[in-house]
């Protein structure tokens, strides 16, 4: 079957087809800790291209996985069928309040291209340069600054996209798709929605208010709905200045605490590290401090600073205002990933499935609790940091090699305590083959009938990334490679 698929494909598309062993290897893994040999990587050279591997796939009823830049955590990219790497797929077109991007392009070619018309898109994950802006559409990717300016989900005005049936759409424009979508937002159950600042779980139709917000629904939908073929995104010009204040804390509680209040002085970013980071800084800090936090603002300087002195509890060590020293700590905080995992022997590092869960911000302390009672339980450690001023904290887990079945017990008491919270079990990263089989627990039985009427209007052949955001299987610790 592979083979006559294979040649359909060879003799349809343009662009490039492989199926030998080195590609179908080099596609299984991503950055997460998942491995899953797909069949066939199709590289499109156009949209045609796009449009004829879905209906080539759907009549030998073949998987399609789109693919960006593979620099996501939790597997989204990883499929045994056909892998669509988009890469070719990288055109931009700037205009006065916006810019349309295949989703090919990287962010940091992104990010270069804006900075010289003096313009920034808000969205700024710390993986930044590497990631394709196709696979933060796909997760409704976040950052530091989204405190201020949203997710991804809060800064796009158009998708144009190929559905399971092989059909382009462009949504709002199309207002009899865009009116459905509406239908399905009417009727979510509220209760069940997660009470959080930013969120990467599920189908976001939550965030759908008129036919105008029907594009959204494709946001964070880790190609499950559709493959993206361009986006119009909501671009800012970039803020005359800004100012950074990096305050030391003897006491992670105190300064989950103290969050609360520093984020009601709006800043544009609340960003946390533990002592591995703090460690791995070229700065005399207190030998007692456990933690920084990180607070920037981009507007009424002299203002905010004068409020943030007068609620700290912590001490503030930094107050960086020149333009390359803010960058330069900017760097230390998005370093974290890269100095965790520098810090742990590789035989001690346990696969990354809670590390991006987030609750509301005044039950920030809580999470805290509950990692020390895990790491208690299980006898590990962990590693903290992340977008405090979301409630969002990113965990990694050190322990000593145990039974597989460990990450799926934490996994399981961790959500079933942050879902309590009426917190989300991943704000940025997405859901991949290491949450999805959680989002029913999460949303509720309504919510998840509805997400399912989705994936059928968009995909009745389920050929699109199946078993993401959609599944009755566990596929948390199914495709782990070895632990």
């Amino acid at each position: 079957m592979k083979k006559s698929i294979h040649k359909k494909l060879l003799k349809t598309i343009q662009g490039e087809v492989f199926s030998n062993k080195a590609f179908r290897e080099f596609y299984s893994v991503d950055s997460s800790s998942y491995k899953m040999i797909p069949k066939i990587i199709v590289v499109p050279k156009n949209e045609k291209d796009v449009i004829n591997t879905i209906k080539i796939a759907k009549k030998s009823k073949m998987s399609v996985t789109v693919r960006g830049a593979g620099t996501g955590l939790v597997g989204s990219a990883l499929n045994d069928g056909i892998i669509l790497d988009m890469k070719n797929f990288d055109s931009t077109k700037i205009g006065k309040n916006s810019i349309t991007v295949g989703p090919g392009t990287m962010k940091g070619n992104l990010d270069k291209k804006l900075e010289q018309k003096m313009k920034f898109f808000p969205p700024n994950p710390s993986i930044g340069s590497f990631c394709s802006v196709g696979g933060m559409l796909g997760n409704n990717a976040s950052g530091s600054r989204s405190l201020k300016y949203g997710s991804v989900i809060d800064n796009v005005e158009e998708i144009t996209f190929v559905d399971g049936r092989g059909k382009k759409i462009t949504l709002p424009k199309n207002k009899k798709i865009a009116d459905k979508i509406i239908k399905f937002a009417n009727d979510i159950e509220s209760k069940k929605i997660p009470n959080v600042s930013k969120n990467s779980s599920g189908y976001r139709i939550d965030k759908i208010k008129t036919t105008k917000d029907s594009h959204r629904v494709i946001i964070g939908s880790e190609g499950t709905l559709g493959i993206i073929l361009s986006a119009k995104l909501k671009i800012k010009s970039n803020p005359k200045k800004r100012i950074l204040f990096v305050i030391e804390y003897k006491s992670i509680n105190n300064a989950a605490k103290n969050c609360n209040e520093i984020n009601n002085t709006n800043p544009s970013a609340i960003e946390f590290v533990d002592r591995t980071t703090l460690n791995q800084i070229k700065f005399k800090f207190n030998k007692k401090s456990k933690c920084l936090l990180f607070v920037e603002y981009d507007e009424k300087i002299i203002s905010h600073e004068r409020q943030l002195r007068s609620i700290v509890t912590g001490e503030i060590i930094k107050k960086l205002q020149k333009k390359e020293e803010i960058n330069q700590w900017w760097r230390y905080r998005d370093s974290s990933l890269q100095y965790s995992l520098k810090s742990i022997k590789k035989e001690k590092r346990v696969p990354h499935v809670i590390e991006d869960a987030a609750i509301p911000l005044k039950d920030l302390p809580k999470l805290f609790s509950i990692l020390n009672k895990i790491n208690k339980k299980y006898n590990t450690r962990s590693i903290v940091y992340g977008h405090a001023g979301n409630g969002n904290v990113h965990v990694r887990l050190i322990s000593n090699r145990q039974k597989i079945e460990i990450v799926k017990k934490i996994a399981m008491e961790y959500f079933d305590e942050i879902i309590k919270l009426r917190g989300t079990i991943t704000a940025e990263h997405g859901d991949g083959l290491a949450r999805s089989e959680f989002i029913r627990k999460q949303y509720g039985a309504k919510n998840y009938q509805i997400f399912k009427e989705i994936k059928e209007f968009f995909d009745p052949e389920n050929i699109l990334n199946p078993g993401k955001i959609i599944t009755n299987k566990s596929t948390v610790i199914e495709n782990l490679e070895k632990f």
